[in-house]
């Protein structure tokens, strides 16, 4: 086994290197504390290794995105969402009858018992969509019980229907919240329907009219979704395995990764990007002033969409989506005057030297907003989308990691910077 060497003072000290199936190598630091009295500080965990994980690979340097060792520009091509998550959770992709027992089993578990429909009545109607989303999400641990009951040998016995209770509900939860913040009745599901067609059919059907998705508008909607399957150690899967490394269940563990999705830095990020497209619209601008002052160095004229914390290359997605995002505006005859922006604004960071050397390329979130736009769901519910399409991958990370008999419960240290020890003074004698 190969090592690197710490030296401390003049004391050296190997740690074992551990190195992935992609030759990505990591110098394993687990045993450091208890044989130095020292950790490793990196804050935000940015270069730090939580896991050992099969499921996703990426490599942000040359802008690759594998999952299960499929290349996500395969799956876009040939695949749906139902079936890459399938293979995210289970590790492979799913022959005929394998594929359709479990969308099946999807299709069975999608509805929303009556019981559970009264939770949304206790939520205003102006509530956070993301908010209602991850409580009612955690409340499916008290409706289930026997799926969670935090013992992860137990819970795996149940996985399977635990599972595709998340996908399903998920789903009917954010098309039912969508129609409760507008007074709507709900729509419940159809078992004939493939599920994104379902989703809409919940979404917007009006009273006896049914509604039918476009083909391309469930084509849109099965990419973008599928795009967002899986990403990686990512702030809201990190939660998830956090979360569940305390043994706490598949639904509790999604509710806690929803939580985290929901900041405006993680799953808001689609809509700053919608936000700014509007603001350069509403001024008459086609860009070219943004643009200038964006290097110019105005915060007020920060470009949102572009660049990302891992990728240092090309978002493999952003290719992806921005092409679809042409298909779906142009096959519904949509001329949405944000789209003429944004792609001003995509040519201008892949032409212009200040944003190619600063690697400024757009990233998924720079055209999902447009799609979802253009499919007719309001800004409020970009987030929720997002959640409904990542909930794969958080469950194939809570099974990894309840898989897992060397498992642990996170706790990372820290270095303390607060007072050092002093006396407690009655407040009689305080200045």
């Amino acid at each position: 086994m190969a090592n690197a060497s710490l030296k401390i003072d003049d004391k050296e000290y190997p740690l074992p290197v551990i190195t992935g199936t992609e030759g990505e190598k990591a110098i394993d630091t687990r045993r450091l504390r208890a044989e130095t009295g020292y950790i490793a500080y990196d804050q935000g965990y940015g270069n730090t290794g939580s896991c050992e994980s099969a499921i996703t690979f990426l490599d942000g340097d040359n802008g690759i995105l594998r999952h299960r060792g499929y290349p996500i520009e395969q799956l876009a091509q040939h695949s749906d969402f139902v079936e890459t998550a399938y293979l995210i959770i289970y590790g492979e992709l799913p022959n005929a009858a394998k594929r359709k027992e479990f969308g099946l089993l999807l299709r069975k578990n999608a509805a929303i018992e009556t019981q559970m429909q009264k939770i949304f009545e206790g939520f205003p109607k102006g509530a956070p969509p993301m908010a209602m989303l991850s409580s009612i999400v955690g409340s499916l641990a008290a409706h289930y019980p026997e799926l969670a009951t935090n013992d992860f040998e137990k819970d795996l016995k149940n996985f399977d229907l635990a599972a595709a209770m998340a996908i399903s509900k998920v789903r009917t939860i954010g098309a039912m919240l969508y129609r409760y913040q507008r007074g709507l009745p709900y729509v419940f599901p159809k078992q004939d329907l493939p599920f994104c067609e379902n989703f809409l059919h919940m979404m917007f059907s009006e009273p006896y009219k049914d509604y039918v998705a476009a083909p391309e508008v469930a084509k849109a909607l099965n990419l973008l979704l599928l795009l967002h399957a899986d990403h990686e150690q990512n702030c809201s899967t990190s939660t998830v395995r956090m979360v569940g490394s305390s043994a706490a269940n598949l639904f509790t563990s999604i509710s806690a990764g929803i939580s985290a999705l929901s900041g405006p830095l993680h799953g808001g990020a689609n809509s700053a990007v919608m936000h700014m497209l509007q603001a350069i619209h509403d001024e008459g601008d086609d860009g070219t002033r943004f643009i200038a002052a964006a290097k110019s160095g105005s915060k007020s004229n920060r470009l949102m969409g572009f660049g990302h914390a891992v990728y240092k290359n090309f978002d493999p997605r952003a290719k992806i989506i921005g092409k679809a995002c042409d298909d779906v505006l142009n096959k519904l005859g949509i001329k949405d005057p944000l789209l003429a922006i944004a792609k001003n604004l995509e040519q201008a960071a892949l032409h212009d030297d200040y944003f190619v050397s600063r690697k400024l390329y757009p990233n998924v979130d720079f055209y999902s907003g447009i799609i979802m736009r253009a499919l007719g769901i309001p800004m409020n519910m970009f987030t929720v989308m997002f959640a409904i399409g990542r909930t794969p991958g958080q469950i194939a990370n809570w099974r990894e990691l309840a898989s897992n008999p060397k498992g642990r419960i996170y706790r990372p240290r820290q270095v303390y910077v607060g007072p050092v020890k002093r006396e407690y003074v009655p407040i009689a004698q305080r200045t």
